[in-house]
């Protein structure tokens, strides 16, 4: 992307945000701090908009590897901050789901473990939020969006995202911009993508890289080869649930 491109992207992000901010009176914002593009990129233009009132959540679940990462972002940025370990909830409800009595002992499946953090952690947000008289601001891109790789009520949920309407590409080349303005280490918005839950990158989870979805994104869909269109098709029309409003019957 020309970095004007990125810059015009910039100040739309930032006059949505304004807009948003005087028409719902909101008075804060509190988002997990990761340490990867996304959320360092929405703390920026949080920390643009709203200046004191920011609240970065660190949220381990037990050890993180990279947590040094989260912190260096944080105060770098001067965002207030709270580190809430999430490793006790989870290890308490997955012993209370599989050993809650009845006629047998459920088995919470691996994959469905994986999804328990992103919730623990929206109830976190959501809970600080809450208290402060904030909302949730997400922190999702258009990529990830396109293929379902979000947690369903998780890291999908949120009350506005100002970056949901962008693709991976697009985030990096904002980020480089606003990285460049507050001081901030550029390889947090370059590092490569991981979930964070099963060790490796995104990437290497389903096959195919960022560029390659976000041109299927855009439409350059004759630059794709067969397979990898075919298994993007198959992540969007599978995850088209997370992308909408639960089905409800409607009385007639």
């Amino acid at each position: 992307m020309e970095t004007d491109n990125a810059q015009a992207l910039l100040n739309e992000l930032t006059e949505w945000l304004e807009k948003y901010k005087r028409d719902t009176s909101c008075r804060g914002v509190v988002l997990g701090i990761s340490g990867g593009k996304d959320s360092t990129t929405v703390a920026m233009l949080a920390k643009k908009i709203w200046g004191e009132n920011v609240v970065g959540v660190l949220m381990p679940n037990g050890m993180q590897n990279d947590i040094d990462d989260s912190l260096d972002i944080v105060k770098t940025l001067a965002v207030d901050y709270r580190v809430v370990n999430i490793e006790d909830a989870y290890g308490a409800l997955i012993g209370a789901a599989e050993n809650c009595g009845g006629s047998a002992r459920n088995v919470i499946s691996d994959k469905a473990k994986t999804n328990i953090p992103p919730r623990l952690r929206m109830t976190v947000l959501y809970a600080l939020a809450q208290s402060l008289g904030y909302m949730v601001i997400g922190t999702g891109n258009a990529s990830e969006s396109y293929i379902g790789w979000t947690t369903k009520w998780g890291d999908g949920a949120y009350d506005f995202n100002p970056i949901a309407h962008l693709t991976c590409t697009e985030v990096i080349e904002v980020g480089r911009i606003l990285a460049k303005e507050f001081g901030l280490d550029e390889k947090y918005i370059v590092k490569p993508p991981s979930d964070g839950l099963c060790g490796k990158t995104d990437e290497d989870s389903f096959g195919f890289t960022y560029a390659a979805l976000d041109a299927y994104i855009r439409g350059e869909k004759a630059d794709t080869d067969a397979e990898t269109a075919a298994e993007i098709e198959r992540m969007h029309r599978a995850s088209e649930h997370k992308r909408s409003m639960p089905a409800r019957m409607q009385r007639h």
